[in-house]
């Protein structure tokens, strides 16, 4: 049982994911943490107390930050023409929540929940890193109590998806992932080299929601927005990013890995890029020296991950 901490900026693509992680059978959710992203702080916020709500997920929901880690950088807009202005594809959603957030901020529930459980907690993180970044500010000790964290993130060996070689999480906060590819954990970056690969059709989620009774008809309800927007990119289908980090939680086979040290360029031109050092290159002395060797994901089995998704989403009798 794998017992995970997730941490997100709902967001269509981390609906699903945060569907996956309630329903599949080794995960045990024990918190969720809000970041801005894909909406402001309070936009995230709100939908994932509405997701847990709708969903009947038990895990605690605590806000996180709204700002980025250098107070010089702007937060910028969210990507409203991807996620819709509500960040859920535009779906209605109630002003009210059951739910209320955790009294503590999203980076301190992090530190303590690790605390509380050394050893034992996976932190998965799909939007900006800022709350880890905080949690490692605080508290740098919790780096060697983390079981390991799984990044959504990032663009190794293909390009990324606002500048020609950054992806959106990290060059939204490019300061707070420089600090969590380096900090001294065990890290995985699931970024654009495989998710990009990783597509669902509309016919494939009707398919899933037909099956899968109210959760995944909501699921299929806010993807639509998300469908549109990259129907440019694939034919009438979404890139499903946030849902390969948490299948590389339960079924990290399905994915080739290139161990090595990663930083971040956080100024010039270039903001955002994530640049991995191979372990098996040799290099005069640079940046990427006394940082721990972290895991890239270069390869992806697809079917298999789609497979895996579409029996845990929508489980068959």
């Amino acid at each position: 049982m794998h017992k995970v901490i997730f941490d997100t900026d709902p967001g269509i693509d981390d609906a699903m994911a945060l569907l996956f992680l309630h329903q599949h059978p080794q995960v045990d959710l024990v918190g969720i943490t809000t970041v801005f992203g894909n909406g402001t702080i309070d936009t995230t916020t709100h939908n994932a107390l509405y997701l847990k709500d709708v969903w009947n997920i038990s895990a605690p929901v605590a806000k996180g930050a709204g700002v980025t880690l250098n107070p010089q950088r702007p937060a910028g807009e969210p990507p409203r023409m991807v996620h819709g202005d509500n960040a859920l594809g535009n779906v209605e959603v109630p002003e009210a929540t059951l739910s209320q957030p955790d009294g503590r901020s999203a980076h301190r529930f992090i530190i303590d929940m690790v605390r509380a459980d050394p050893g034992e907690i996976t932190i998965i993180a799909v939007g900006r890193m800022t709350n880890l970044a905080l949690a490692l500010r605080e508290d740098p000790g919790i780096a060697g109590l983390v079981k390991q964290v799984i990044i959504m993130g990032g663009a190794f060996t293909v390009p990324g998806n606002v500048t020609p070689v950054a992806e959106a999480n990290i060059w939204g906060d490019p300061e707070a992932a420089d600090a969590v590819f380096t900090a001294p954990w065990k890290l995985v970056v699931v970024g654009l080299d495989v998710t990009m690969q990783t597509a669902m059709s509309r016919s494939h989620l009707a398919g899933l929601a037909a099956r899968g009774g109210r959760r995944v008809e909501l699921l299929a309800a806010i993807s639509d927005f998300y469908i549109d927007f990259y129907s440019r990119f694939v034919d009438n289908a979404m890139v499903i990013h946030d849902s390969c980090a948490c299948v590389y939680l339960v079924a990290p086979e399905l994915f080739q890995t290139r161990s090595g040290a990663m930083r971040v360029v956080t100024d010039g031109i270039a903001i955002g890029q994530t640049i991995q050092k191979p372990d098996d290159r040799f290099f005069p002395p640079s940046p990427w020296d006394n940082h721990p060797s972290q895991l890239a994901c270069v390869g992806i089995e697809v079917k298999k991950v789609l497979e895996l998704i579409d029996h845990t989403l929508a489980p068959q009798a």
